[in-house]
């Protein structure tokens, strides 16, 4: 596992590379091979192998699909602290309202045969005071095409 990484970033200094293990809380999977890892697991491997490339653009396509609710929120921290630790641009493609609500500081909502953008919606609550409330209503007015307040 730890392979996956150096490949990714071959220059990257093992201390930075450690520390990112330590940020997924993957240090004693280091050595197991890409087959011994869970599908949490290679999750986190993926999107640590995404960071370790120090990225202006981070594209993610449905990176908590078919994980269980613990381990999707313990992730969804870790991805937002890099991000906004990084300061990095994403676009997280995701079928999750709520998801994307948690996540987002903005929300595209397309729809339709071809493809169109049916509602932009920007989430101007900060990400760590949206309570399950909040988190719920975004999501309701969303799907019913409200605009949100």
């Amino acid at each position: 596992m730890f392979g996956n990484l150096r490949i990714a970033a071959p220059a990257t200094p093992t201390s930075e590379l450690d520390a990112l293990l330590g940020t997924f809380h993957l240090e004693q999977h280091r050595h197991h091979y890409p087959h011994e890892l869970s599908l949490g697991l290679a999750r986190r491997v993926a999107i640590a192998r995404a960071f370790v490339v120090h990225p202006d653009l981070l594209l993610l396509d449905e990176p908590f699909v078919s994980l269980d609710e613990r381990l999707v929120n313990e992730l969804r921290q870790e991805l937002i602290a890099l991000v906004e630790a990084n300061r990095i641009t994403t676009l997280l493609a995701t079928h999750d309202i709520a998801e994307a609500v948690r996540i987002a500081e903005r929300m595209i909502v397309l729809d339709g045969h071809p493809t169109r953008v049916v509602a932009d919606h920007p989430l101007r609550e900060p990400r760590n005071e949206r309570s399950d409330t909040f988190v719920s209503r975004a999501a309701d007015a969303i799907r019913s095409r409200r605009r949100l307040v």
